[in-house]
């Protein structure tokens, strides 16, 4: 991978953007459930570090490829190669994305679609399936973001100028009545008269038909809506898992989420019709939809027609309670073997969703704590006791002060830390989320969607305020949906539910990017003494405190020696250091 210049907005200025092989976005990967998927990474990028998350793939026995940068594994330098290997277990619409600094900003990202096992059937039949990447685009570069979001005063990065579909956009273009059926999707162009023109993606099918569309959204703010015109959807899947079917006329995601839904075609088609993303959760402002075309096949060669119709519009940004009985609509298939929550937990955790300032810089914080990871990834650093790689002396708060006031911002600062929460292995454990009031404005706080990396969770509820103990008699326990991304609405709390029974260490974090920058993630670890230590790549391990433990190994099989325990780290590389000084 590597940077390469591109305007996929068709904005006058090309500007860079992390390509896989050339392309932007990554190449999709396709497999079957039980496929070995083995993918080598090549660091191309002259002047960072660089990992790749495989998200929605639980990684289990293996969960050094999970792909976070000092949590699963060290980032991979410039001009070092790293091969991931492991297994996708289970079929559903997936995608992949850097998760070092703010890549996935900068356009790293591909998608990853699991299909059936030979011989199995999936509980819905469509004629064809069609993959749509969602994410959103800024002019600015995400090197000045990052600038903008960490400095002293803080600036915002603002909105994004425009929404992708596979990676195009349409950036203040003016439409040709036309477009040829062998329409590039990946660049706008300019006619002979200067005219600018931004082509669409293209969806052809057929009359009467049924098709699956595969939607997965790696937008780095914005939560979506998408929209079919003149169509319903008729939705089956989300994350992986598969749902009892509704019918839609337009489909809520927020970032880190996919879904499949059933696109049944008309019989007699009377035009083209618009396909189109907008902003929800957020007001929009100059942001420009996403759009596509869907045409119906024209056996006469007839070139596809610009729609005279306006795209749907998004719903009202500010609608959440539209939003949220989308979200409750989303329950497991009945009859299909879902699996069920246990009955009771053995924990709970409530998370408070809070901006904050640390000495002035703006930050946000969970709990009151601010994430900051350390230099030597969590699982070298538990696996082989290295006590002193993180803050292993506290336990992170369990909960939040009961007199603390949601709807206010915040009276105190936050404090940087990066304790791990550890939990029992194959307990079960209760999250409950808890919005509460950005900085310097009343009865105001955002939508979060958050991401758990090595699991799915039951959506166990939603609900309205602070969390109470009672809320928990009206939990979903019979057909709650399995998930690995949740929103949190604003001013309220999302309940969930999951088993620890994934050996490793695995972040827990709210997926909008500049919010994860500044600090708002968690960190579990669960069974990671029964991870094989021989199994363990050693360049997942070579940075940090445990690039002394690869160090101190080569010495001692170079020696035979066999009584090396953690504690001689240290030693052993300042007599290593002292060797290098005197020889």
């Amino acid at each position: 991978m590597e940077y390469m210049f591109a305007s996929p907005d068709c904005n006058a200025v090309e500007g860079l953007v992390i390509g896989i092989n050339g392309t932007f976005p990554g190449p999709t990967i396709r497999a079957k459930a039980g496929d070995r998927v083995v993918v080598t990474v090549i660091n191309k990028l002259h002047t960072e570090g660089v990992v790749i998350h495989w998200h929605g793939i639980q990684m289990r026995g293996t969960p050094w490829a999970d792909g976070t940068a000092s949590i699963s594994q060290c980032a991979i330098n410039p001009g070092e190669t790293f091969v991931y290997n492991f297994t996708v277990d289970r079929p559903g619409t997936y995608f992949y994305h850097g998760h070092y600094g703010m890549q996935r900003s900068a356009g790293l990202y591909g998608s990853l679609i699991v299909d059936v096992k030979d011989g199995e059937k999936e509980p819905f039949n469509y004629e064809q399936d069609f993959n749509f990447l969602l994410s959103d685009w800024w002019h600015r570069s995400v090197h000045e973001q990052a600038v903008l979001l960490s400095g002293k005063p803080f600036h915002w990065i603002g909105e994004p100028q425009t929404l992708l579909i596979n990676g195009t956009g349409q950036y203040d273009c003016t439409w040709k009545t036309e477009l040829t059926d062998n329409t590039s999707l990946n660049h706008c162009e300019t006619s002979k008269d200067g005219e600018r023109f931004c082509k669409p993606l293209i969806l052809h099918v057929k009359p009467n038909k049924v098709y699956r569309l595969r939607i997965a959204s790696t937008t780095a703010l914005a939560s979506l809506n998408l929209a079919i015109e003149g169509h319903k959807m008729e939705v089956v899947e989300a994350d992986g898992s598969y749902v009892e079917p509704f019918t839609v006329d337009n489909l809520d995601i927020h970032s880190g989420e996919s879904y499949s839904v059933l696109l049944r075609t008309m019989g007699l088609p009377s035009n083209d019709y618009w396909i189109s993303i907008g902003v929800i959760g957020r007001d929009p402002s100059n942001t420009f939809l996403g759009q596509a075309i869907l045409t119906y096949f024209r056996p006469t060669h007839k070139p596809v027609q610009i729609p005279t119709t306006k795209p749907p519009q998004t719903p009202d940004w500010k609608d959440h309670n539209r939003s949220l009985e989308f979200a409750k609509k989303i329950v497991a298939k009945k009859n299909y073997n879902s699996p069920k929550p246990p009955k009771i937990s053995d924990r709970r955790i409530i998370l408070l969703n809070t901006q904050n300032y640390i000495d002035g810089f703006t930050k946000w914080a969970i709990n009151n704590i601010s994430l900051t990871l350390p230099p030597t990834p969590y699982l070298g650093a538990i696996k082989y006791g290295l006590n002193d790689a993180f803050d292993s002396k506290n336990k992170p708060p369990e909960n939040y002060d009961p007199n603390y006031n949601i709807s206010n911002p915040p009276l105190t600062d936050a404090t940087f830390g990066n304790a791990v929460y550890d939990f029992e292995f194959n307990t079960t454990i209760d999250v409950i989320l808890q919005n509460a009031n950005v900085l310097n404005k009343i009865n105001t706080s955002e939508i979060h969607p958050w991401h758990l990396h090595g699991h799915d969770f039951w959506v166990l509820g939603y609900g309205e305020g602070k969390f109470r103990d009672e809320d928990e008699e009206n939990f979903n326990l019979e057909n709650p949906p399995l998930k690995n991304t949740v929103v949190l609405f604003p001013n309220g709390w999302t309940a969930l539910r999951f088993v620890a029974d994934n050996p490793g260490v695995w972040a827990f974090h709210c997926h909008i990017e500049p919010h994860l920058h500044l600090g708002m993630g968690v960190i579990f670890a669960e069974g990671v003494d029964r991870i094989d230590e021989n199994e363990i790549p050693k360049e997942a391990l070579a940075c940090g405190l445990t690039a002394t433990l690869n160090l101190q190994t080569a010495a001692r099989l170079n020696s035979g020696a066999h009584d090396f325990t953690p504690n001689h780290y240290l030693l052993y590389a300042i007599g290593f250091l002292l060797y290098l000084s005197f020889s």
